[in-house]
């Protein structure tokens, strides 16, 4: 590693370590959680935040959006949500002589950062009109295209017990979040520092401490980590071995699931493992930094079958069985650098 990209490495590391120390203000514990939002900005991403009401998923992207000095919406996703409560519409407005010209008045998703509260609550309909925006970064409404503003990124939740009332994400839909982050409940002593925090004389506002220009900067480095041959065949053997007709794929994929992940996840996760690389200070991916990635980048691209829910069957559970037994190397695959993807 040269000393230009080894200062540009260390300068990533030292603005990640503040902007993960100014988010803890706020957020306690949850570090996993916090480096996964991250991961999903730089790289362009979505994610999906599931975790009961009251473990502070809101609260993080707001934070994440005040550390980031970012553009900042947050839709409440309902039954009586429609598209155009998201996208916008235009209207007929009149100007001072008297005559009348159409407007568009952009709606909540022209953010950089857009929070989708309890996004399963929202119909089929108003679901999908998040889907063009979150793919393609730009909205179509009638006959005219509108660009979002980069960095743009969708962070929804959902609660995964209060199924009542709730329309679950289609696989497609799904396949559009680069990571999907499970929230856990803090342990004692996260309890008591959170209650410390919030009981208190209470939270004030974060300080900026990254821009948009810095932000997009770090994001063309990361597309510029390189990664060896042989990783990138383990992260393409990782996602072969999720479809139960690839070859020879474990027996617990061949029992439980329908449907293994799809070229998007392959994607996903040699990117996640190039932010990991320059998380740890390191201009090149490994295998770890795959192994690392494979379940948040995974987890909701792998379909159980019919007896895998029955049997109660975690896709956490598939894919850590498929990253023990997946040896490390397979014959003819050269250690060459793969160049910038």
């Amino acid at each position: 590693m040269d000393s230009g990209v080894e200062a540009q490495v260390e300068e990533f590391q030292q603005k990640i370590r503040t902007v993960r120390a100014e988010i803890g203000k706020a957020i306690i514990g949850n570090k996993a959680v916090i480096d996964g939002v991250l991961t999903c900005m730089l790289a362009g991403g979505h994610a999906l935040l599931e975790g009961v009401p009251g473990l502070g998923k809101t609260m993080l992207v707001r934070t994440l959006s005040e550390a980031l000095s970012l553009n900042f919406s947050r839709i409440q996703f309902t039954p009586d949500l429609m598209p155009a409560d998201i996208l916008g519409t235009t209207i007929i407005d009149e100007q001072q002589g008297g005559g009348k010209f159409f407007e568009f008045r952009k709606g909540p998703i022209f953010a950089n950062i857009v929070l989708a509260d309890e996004v399963n609550r929202a119909t089929p309909k108003t679901q999908s009109a998040l889907l063009e925006a979150m793919a393609e970064h730009r909205v179509s409404v009638g006959r005219n295209t509108y660009e979002l503003q980069e960095p743009f990124v969708v962070l929804a939740t959902q609660n995964p017990l209060e199924m009542e009332g709730t329309y679950p994400l289609p696989e497609a839909q799904l396949d559009r979040f680069l990571f999907k982050l499970h929230v856990p409940f803090p342990n004692r002593e996260e309890l008591h520092e959170i209650l410390d925090l919030t009981t208190g004389e209470g939270i004030g506002r974060r300080t900026s401490v990254l821009n948009r220009d810095e932000i997009l900067v770090m994001q063309r480095l990361v597309r510029q980590v390189p990664v060896a041959k042989h990783v990138q065949d383990y992260a393409i053997r990782v996602v072969l071995s999720t479809h139960p007709d690839s070859d020879s794929p474990p027996d617990i994929v061949k029992r439980f699931v329908r449907f293994g992940a799809s070229p998007r996840g392959a994607q996903s996760v040699l990117l996640a493992a190039k932010i990991r690389a320059l998380f740890e200070g390191r201009f090149a991916a490994s295998i770890d930094d795959v192994r690392v990635s494979a379940l948040p980048a995974l987890r909701h691209r792998v379909l159980l079958n019919f007896e895998g829910e029955a049997e109660g069957v975690k896709t956490d559970q598939v894919l850590e069985a498929i990253i023990k037994g997946l040896p490390e190397t397979k014959a003819g695959v050269k250690e060459a650098a793969v160049g910038p993807s």
